[in-house]
């Protein structure tokens, strides 16, 4: 905030702006601005409380004691807040969007498992994207690693992690891929959805629309994209929740978040879809089902443990004397 100027100097009248207790404070206040050439910014019909808003100044009516007051002026300055800097900027999703994401999160779409197989599917054309345009310039493979897709749940977080190795994005290509869609796609999609729901025909169709992204909020209350394309030096974070008009993105910052190329999602699943979605023996049965087209390799995240043999005290004491 910047420094507020206030001043009470009650022998000039041009350099106060002083009110006397026998007159309205408004009025005397107004009249004494005028010599300043404040006039037509203080007027008691104008600004009947005890502030005075303008647009680049504020200004307030303060109390002095024995019937004198003064007019407090706090000069507005431009400053960024770092806390909202940091969330990053706010964007809107096209019209379309926003009535395919209340389809989905309203749970009308029954068969929640396929968001697997759609995430996938796009990982897999993100590699797929990479290594066409690598063979022109093959810069845009650098030292990021071999073209695979890793996927982690972690049930005690409840939340699931899907990583690829592809193209990723650029700031502007996460806003026209994850928050606009062509119109026709879509209601061609609602349009098949609703004729075909009731005899539970549904299981394919999110992905003959070009939709498939936004299957994630089958089971997702929030989700974290985070891209990095070989074309940007940055790295971007692109979040929404559910039941919600507008997304964010912003620029990465974290050093331990960030990629060398590739997309990573992180899905935070809902309370109700926690135990089946992050429990990694079900995700790598989906992955098996639904990746027997993908030509690249799908690692999956497995906790294993294995059964020592501890000796006690008592035992290596009568092993010692044998």
């Amino acid at each position: 905030m910047a420094p507020a100027l206030s001043r009470s100097l009650g022998a000039s009248p041009t350099a106060a702006l002083l009110c006397s207790s026998s007159s309205s404070p408004l009025a005397t206040a107004s009249s004494r601005a005028s010599s300043l050439g404040f006039g037509a910014l203080l007027s008691s019909r104008s600004f009947p409380g005890k502030s005075f808003p303008s647009p680049r100044l504020g200004w307030k009516l303060e109390k002095r004691g024995r019937g004198k007051g003064a007019v407090r002026c706090e000069a507005a300055v431009a400053e960024k807040d770092a806390a909202e800097e940091a969330s990053g900027e706010k964007f809107e999703y096209q019209a379309e969007v926003s009535r395919l994401l209340d389809l989905i999160v309203h749970s009308l779409y029954s068969h929640k498992e396929v968001f697997l197989r759609e995430l996938v599917s796009n990982a897999s054309d993100a590699l797929d994207k990479l290594r066409f345009l690598s063979v022109t310039n093959s810069s845009l493979l650098g030292d990021a690693g071999e073209l695979e897709v890793r996927i982690k749940p972690d049930p005690e977080n409840g939340t699931i992690t899907i990583t690829d190795t592809g193209i990723g994005m650029t700031r502007d290509e996460l806003i026209d891929c994850l928050g606009t869609i062509a119109q026709s796609g879509t209601s061609k999609f609602l349009k098949a959805l609703k004729e075909n729901k009731d005899i539970g025909a549904d299981n394919g169709l999110i992905g003959q629309f070009g939709v498939g992204f936004y299957s994630a909020f089958l089971v997702a209350e929030k989700v974290v994209v985070s891209t990095k394309s070989p074309k940007s030096d940055k790295q971007y974070v692109w979040e929404a929740v559910a039941d919600s008009s507008s997304y964010v993105i912003r620029e990465e910052t974290d050093p331990e978040k960030l990629l060398r190329r590739g997309t990573q999602i992180t899905l935070y699943l809902r309370p109700d879809d926690k135990f089946e979605f992050a429990e990694p023996t079900r995700i790598q049965s989906l992955v098996k089902n639904y990746s027997q087209f993908v030509s690249f390799p799908i690692y999956t995240w497995q906790e294993k443990s294995r059964t020592v043999e501890v000796r006690t005290k008592k035992s290596l004491v009568n092993l010692m004397l044998r």
